[in-house]
This record gives structure tokens, sequence and C-alpha cells, in this order.
């Protein structure tokens, strides 16, 4: 795709006009492929749509070019984020400095709050219209920062069923557009396909293991990943894992799984990764949106997850959902296994794994659960990007704010 400038000329800056420019950024891998389909359903209602920001790889193919590396903001745990808050901070400075230079039309941030919601602050005085995708999960924990968000945008779109109810409490408006993972194309790939490809015997059980997407995430769950392959090959000695992983922390995961007593199938492409999920019997996976797509591709699943002690230690006591694994939240119950910290063992994860391959019923059980899921995160529209891109046209075309000179 040509790439031309994202900006207009200074002495055009009506925002009403065909070509409005959208500065959007996305945090981390997740929100780069919801940055992505929203550009890809705003430009089909708004053509000439530009785009500047912050993104991935996905939202680059869509025409972005980056103001910094994604990966640079990709981090997540107090003690992960400690170390980085000064280069952390001088990414934000850089972020503010581009929209006030820039002056765009309509801002966007996706998700990663603890970056974005200081950006979206920042920029109050500049009066542009904001849009904030992805509400903060303050349903879950440090429901008090709920106090901070007044004036923070002038619209925020979910992707949970309940959060418009939780918000509205707060004396704030906050509209369900549908999840993503709706969209991800999760449940349309080929086990046989993955099979013939990597040369999988038909009766083989396929494992797939998510580590997660982040620089911070992966290395504590990989050696203990590792470990369990080593005590479930005991009982399973034809298991094959498969390791789907993004491409920004691809090198990081084949230096994790270089010891790992079988080698796994790493896989970066999309459209493998779905097809992993159609060869699968189980699957092992830190908490977050990946519970959701292998809900979406009936993957009978465990949620695990593993963080700096004192993190976890601080979360515990923030916390106050039941449950951790979003499938557990929607249905209410625990639906799918969650061994969290010091659950986080080899030796129970195996034993999970194996009853999980061992147990027909409960892998029917699930799968019932995740059928009820899919229809609860239907949202208003054909799908969950273009309902977003409709609210953020109707906010643009509701914008009243004066020609803006750079």
């Amino acid at each position: 795709m040509t790439v031309t400038s994202p900006y207009p000329s200074p002495a055009v800056p009506d925002i009403s006009s065909a070509t409005p420019t959208i500065w959007i950024m996305a945090g981390e891998a997740s929100g780069d492929v919801l940055g992505s389909r929203l550009m890809t359903a705003l430009r089909a209602r708004c053509p000439g749509v530009k785009f500047a920001g912050i993104g991935g790889e996905r939202m680059q193919g869509q025409g972005l070019r980056s103001l910094f590396p994604l990966r640079d903001l990709a981090v997540m745990g107090l003690m992960e984020v400690l170390p980085r808050l000064r280069h952390l901070s001088r990414r934000l400075d850089q972020a503010v400095a581009d929209i006030t230079a820039h002056r765009p039309d309509l801002v966007i941030t996706i998700d990663s709050p603890g970056f974005t919601l200081r950006l979206l602050r920042r920029i109050a005085p500049l009066s542009i219209p904001r849009v904030h995708y992805v509400a903060p999960q303050v349903w879950a924990w440090r429901e008090h920062r709920v106090r901070e968000f007044p004036g923070l945008w002038e619209r925020m779109l979910c992707l949970l069923p309940f959060e418009p109810e939780f918000f509205a409490r707060h004396g704030l408006e906050a509209r369900f557009v549908g999840h993503p993972v709706l969209q991800s194309g999760a449940d349309t790939g080929s086990g046989e396909a993955f099979r013939a490809r990597y040369g999988i015997a038909a009766d083989a059980p396929v494992l797939v293991l998510m580590p997660g997407s982040r620089r911070s995430e992966a290395p504590r769950l990989l050696p203990v990943f590792g470990q369990m392959l080593t005590v479930v090959r005991r009982n399973v000695p034809d298991i094959v894992p498969v390791v789907p992983v993004s491409p920004v922390i691809a090198d990081i995961v084949r230096a994790g799984v270089a010891k790992w007593p079988v080698r796994p199938i790493v896989v970066t492409d999309v459209h493998d990764k779905h097809d992993a999920f159609a060869a699968a019997d189980a699957a092992l996976t830190k908490s977050g949106t990946s519970t959701l797509e292998l809900a979406m591709a009936g993957v009978p699943m465990a949620v695990t997850y593993r963080v700096n002690p004192l993190t976890a230690a601080i979360a515990r006591r923030l916390i106050r959902v039941p449950y951790v694994a979003m499938v557990n939240l929607l249905c209410g119950h625990r639906l799918v296994p969650e061994l969290l910290q010091e659950r986080c063992t080899p030796a129970l994860l195996a034993a999970t794994v194996e009853r999980l391959l061992r147990d027909p019923a409960s892998r029917a059980l699930q799968r019932a659960g995740f059928a009820h899921i899919r229809t609860l995160l239907r949202g208003p529209g054909a799908d969950p990007a273009s309902a977003a891109a409709a609210e953020i046209m109707d906010l643009l075309a509701e914008s009243t704010v004066p020609s803006r000179s750079a």
C-alpha cells in the first residue's frame, strides 16, 4: 500500500471535510489487530480518511506510519513497568507533541489504559474529540479509578455487554459495540490442513500453548510450559505442542522453547493459528483475549498466569471479580480451570491438560458454554468494527470544534 502524508495542510483544518485526519494508537499486539480492523471500517465509511499515530504491523499494513515502534509500549505488570518508566514517559511526551503539532480531527486510543489515559488527559486542552476503544477494566479491580475518567473522552466504546451498565452506575456513558473476537476468524480454521502442513498424524493429540503477546509475559510462562510437557509426555508421548505467537515476540519465544523436551511448532501467521485451533484437542493459555479466541474456535482450555510476586500480591488486594478468565466471567461460573500464580506449576498444569485430553464430558461441557458466550458478545452492528466506526463517524459529524490551526 502506498503511504501518503497523514497530515492535511495546516491551512485546511476543517474537520467536516471529506478527508479527516484521525490520530489512532494501539499499545500492544491485540490493540494493533483492533486498530487495523477499525481503520478498514472507517475507510469504508469515509474513503478519504487519513491516519497518523502509533501501531504495529497490522495498522501499518493499513497505511499508518507509526510514530515509534509498538513494542516500546508492550509492557505489563507493576514491577515490569518500573524500570521503563522514564522511557515510557519520553514516548508519552513524543505522542503529545505529535498531536499538538498536527492537530488531527479526532484521536482514538485503543486499550492500554496505563499509557492511553495519560495521553487523553494531556491532550484535553487541545479540544480535539477523543474516543477510547476498549473500556478500562475497573469493574475487575481498582474501581475507585472510575472517578478519574470524566473529561477524558467524548465517547467510550466497550467490548463486553455488562460494561455500559457498570459505567452508568458511575454516571458515565459507554456504548457496547460487540467484541472483535467475533471478527477474528478463530472459528474458520482447517484442522486437516494444519495436520497435513506439519506432518501430524490424524490421531496425534495437539496441544495449543499460548504464553502471551507481551515481552514481559512469555518469559515467565515458557519455562513452566516446557517443564509441564516433560510431565505430560510420560503418559502422552505423541503429544504435539503448538505455540501461536505474535511476530513482535517470536524471537523471544523461539529462544524460550529451544530447550523444551519436544520442539513445538511455532506459528506467527494468523491463518496458521486458526488452523492450529481447529486441529487442537486442548489448549493451555494465559488469561486475556486468547481465552475468547479459543472459545470461538471451540477449543477446550485451561487458563494460567504468572507475574512478579509483588505484582500478584498487590493485584489480589485489589481484584473484585470472582474469576480471571473472561470466559468464566461471562458465564458466571468456573467453566474452565484457572491455575494462577503459585498454582501455575508443571505438575498442576500437566494434570489439568491430561484431564482435558482424556475426559470427553469435560470438553463437551466447555464447548456448550462457549456457544453461549458467542451470543453474548454480539453487538448492534453487522460486525464490531463497523459498529465502532459508525460511532466514531457520528462523533465527527456532531463535532462543533472550530477550525484549528497548527
